[in-house]
């Protein structure tokens, strides 16, 4: 028979010691919550095809969770929610004609290679939506970068042909197929006048959505209000998103300092691609990114950095550089976390310790 303890014995038992109530499953529905703003603008903008590419990937995501663990005789994760971030990210960097196929082999990629090789939420070193977008864009180069025609591009086409003494419907048909940064890129390549993009008009367009692009990036105004959703219910800290996108308007304000003609205003930047979805939806995520205030912030500005640098490299073949800037980062998480990691409470500095 056991005996008893005594009655004045104290039982520690592993921290943490104090809960705050939060869950895997509260915090995965914030994320939902906060993503529905700019779904909802999804399908304002793109309709059924931001709903069928929605609707595919959360579906392949949440079986192949379901496969993978079952095959590794794993007890189901599929009430925790992960799997359906990860599906609504995927879709939302996604191009609104993708053939769904393609989007069902990065569903699969994202949640099998990416998550659960790695053992599964928690474990994986990369964001596994990105790393399904950035596969794709390698293995679907064609579709990923091929974008529905919306009102904008007609704009910036007369904005064209009114600078130059070309026809406005040839300006039209040559740029269909064009984003903000698109543009930008192809005459940074071409060494031509950069596309008119600062107008008011076109600036209300790119705040409320209306232009070329993946079908939940396009919303600045959307993923803002998400954003702040995030940041009042205290998933998310300011740091990452704030070093991130200081860091891009700083390098463009200095690039269009430096060459007006052949750089966009740096509020365009901030306002173009995926940034402001990548910045406060992926870059923040919780496994992926630094733990220490300190480590965020230099993660934040290396976002910033490598994003600018493959959106304005002339040789480079990418117009936008969210994806692989945060992938990247991922990648060198752990050693700011080493760098950065905080004091243990009641040491002393190295070159203080007394003997």
């Amino acid at each position: 028979m056991k005996p008893e303890a005594p009655s004045d014995l104290f039982i520690i038992s592993s921290s943490p010691h104090t809960h705050c109530g939060e869950s895997v499953t509260r915090i995965m529905l914030d994320v939902v919550i906060a993503l529905m703003p700019a779904f909802a603008m999804s399908l304002w903008l793109f309709q059924w095809q931001a709903l069928r590419l929605v609707a595919v990937c959360v579906a392949t995501c949440l079986l192949t969770e379901w496969l993978c663990r079952r095959a590794m005789r794993r007890e189901s994760s599929l009430s925790d929610g992960s799997a359906v971030i990860t599906g609504l990210l995927l879709a939302f960097n996604l191009p609104p004609a993708l053939p769904s196929w393609m989007a069902v082999v990065g569903s699969v990629f994202a949640i099998a290679v990416a998550k659960q090789v790695f053992g599964g939420l928690g474990y994986n070193p990369f964001n596994p939506a990105l790393a399904g977008r950035a596969f794709m864009l390698i293995s679907f180069t064609g579709a990923m970068t091929t974008w529905s025609r919306s009102p904008w591009i007609q704009k910036v086409a007369y904005a064209a042909s009114s600078a130059t003494t070309q026809a406005t419907e040839t300006a039209v048909d040559a740029m269909t197929a064009a984003t903000p940064l698109g543009l930008a890129k192809e005459a940074l390549k071409a060494g031509t006048p950069m596309p008119l993009l600062s107008d008011l008009g076109l600036l209300k367009d790119f705040f409320l959505g209306n232009v070329n692009g993946c079908i939940g990036e396009t919303s600045a105004a959307a993923l803002l209000l998400g954003a702040a959703y995030l940041l009042i219910r205290r998933v998310i800290t300011w740091h990452i998103p704030v070093a991130y996108l200081a860091t891009v308007f700083v390098y463009a304000a200095l690039l269009h300092l430096a060459s007006p003609g052949t750089s966009i205003p740096p509020h365009v930047y901030l306002l173009s691609g995926g940034l402001l979805l990548g910045a406060f939806f992926m870059a923040t995520d919780m496994v992926t990114s630094p733990l220490t205030r300190r480590g965020m912030l230099v993660f934040g500005v290396g976002c910033g950095v490598i994003t600018m640098l493959i959106r304005t490299v002339k040789t480079g073949a990418y117009p936008e550089g969210v994806s692989f800037a945060i992938l990247i980062m991922n990648a060198f998480t752990p050693l700011i976390n080493r760098a950065t990691r905080n004091r243990v409470f009641g040491t002393q500095k190295k070159e203080g310790a007394r003997s």
